[in-house]
């Protein structure tokens, strides 16, 4: 019997009926969950999905959509959240697997700061009441399923260092507008690839710009924002967000390939049952090298201190003072404060706390010499530290 394909109404169907909501703020979403339903039916047609994997994406649809729902009715109840602004938020980016997540938590340590947490990104609406950020019953919820997820898989933790109360990607709510590349990791989907490479980013970052200043209703501060892909468009970021600032994590690039292709095959066991390891090789060396050359090409365009760098290397050998250095960059104040909540997050969060995230090339039929080509120009042009 053949396998049931997803259908784009059919998943926005479901989504009013789960919130009993039926207003979008608009209707940009649609061109992406139709580019996404698409493609993702033609691996089911060939049989590449599971039927797990066609569950999961149609519960992955009715999520975004969903919580696109909650979120434009909140705002619709508290409309003066859209005057509010978002001055100086900080983007941290880069190619994937550069330490993008570790800053980001370094950041994040920082009482001063303000950043999306991954519980509130799930439930976004009602936003946290003040001073309820790490303590909203769903939050204490969720460290408690969390716990017990890391007590039944601890190599879970070798991955991806997160945590209920620690920052989310950006990834996670552009999904509501489907312009994000996390909803490329869902399988073999090329249409999706080139559609995500080439997408007119307007509408996601108008949405993004909504969904802090729903977050931001009890708690405010500086935001400190982080995703990897946000390099691959940062004009269109700086459109909607003119006095961001603009930070690049650097890496061994060949390093970060082996790993990002690591990561997505983690994705590909979910909806594909199996690791499709071409495709792997194929595909993400490439979007490494993409993400790389686009902010060479805006510096280019914008000038070398539209952006500034943080080394993964140095981070990891000296945190407090890599941490230091950028807030100057920054031009934000180094306190007692931020010295202390950093420190305390690095005694907390030792490297390879839950073991190591072993990684390389070979198996995705790659060798360091195939990788060379796409990063001469960036390795050329920036002092990176090799890992071997």
């Amino acid at each position: 019997m053949a396998q049931p394909q997803l259908n784009a109404d059919a998943l926005v169907d479901q989504a009013v009926k789960a919130t009993g909501l039926d207003s979008f703020d608009s209707e940009s979403y649609r061109e992406g969950l139709t580019v996404f339903v698409d493609d993702f039916n033609r691996g089911i047609a060939q049989g590449i999905v599971t039927d797990g994997g066609i569950e999961r994406a149609a519960n992955d649809c009715v999520t975004y959509l969903g919580n696109r729902l909650r979120v434009a009715d909140y705002l619709r109840q508290n409309p003066e959240l859209t005057s509010r602004k978002i001055e100086r938020p900080v983007f941290v980016f880069g190619i994937p697997r550069t330490g993008t997540t570790l800053l980001s938590n370094l950041l994040a340590a920082d009482p001063a700061r303000r950043s999306p947490l991954e519980w509130e990104i799930e439930e976004p609406v009602p936003p946290a009441q003040a001073g309820m950020l790490k303590t909203d019953p769903r939050a204490l919820a969720k460290l408690e399923a969390h716990r017990a997820m890391l007590e039944a898989r601890p190599e879970m933790g070798k991955v991806y260092r997160s945590s209920p109360i620690y920052p989310h990607e950006c990834v996670w709510f552009l999904a509501h507008d489907f312009k994000t590349l996390m909803i490329e990791s869902k399988g073999k989907l090329p249409g999706y690839r080139e559609f995500i490479f080439g997408a007119d980013m307007t509408s996601a970052y108008s949405y993004h710009r909504k969904f802090l200043q729903t977050l931001q209703h009890h708690n405010t501060g500086v935001w400190n924002l982080k995703m990897p892909s946000h390099a691959l468009h940062l004009d269109y970021l700086i459109k909607e967000y003119p006095d961001a600032r603009l930070v690049w994590t650097h890496r061994d690039p060949y390093s970060a390939t082996a790993s990002l292709c690591s990561i997505i095959s983690m994705s590909h066991y979910a909806y594909l049952g199996k690791p499709d390891t071409e495709w792997l090789g194929e595909n993400y060396p490439w979007q490494a090298q993409q993400h790389a050359e686009r902010i060479m090409d805006f510096r280019d365009k914008h000038g070398e201190d539209r952006v500034i760098d943080v080394h993964y290397d140095r981070l990891l050998d000296d945190p407090l003072a890599t941490m230091k250095a950028l807030y100057k960059a920054l031009g934000d104040e180094w306190t007692s404060e931020a010295e202390a909540g950093i420190q305390g997050w690095i005694d907390d969060n030792p490297q390879n706390k839950f073991g190591k995230h072993e990684y390389k090339l070979a198996q995705y039929g790659l060798t360091k010499d195939d990788l060379v080509p796409l990063f001469e120009r960036y390795l050329a042009r920036y002092d990176v530290a090799m890992e071997g």
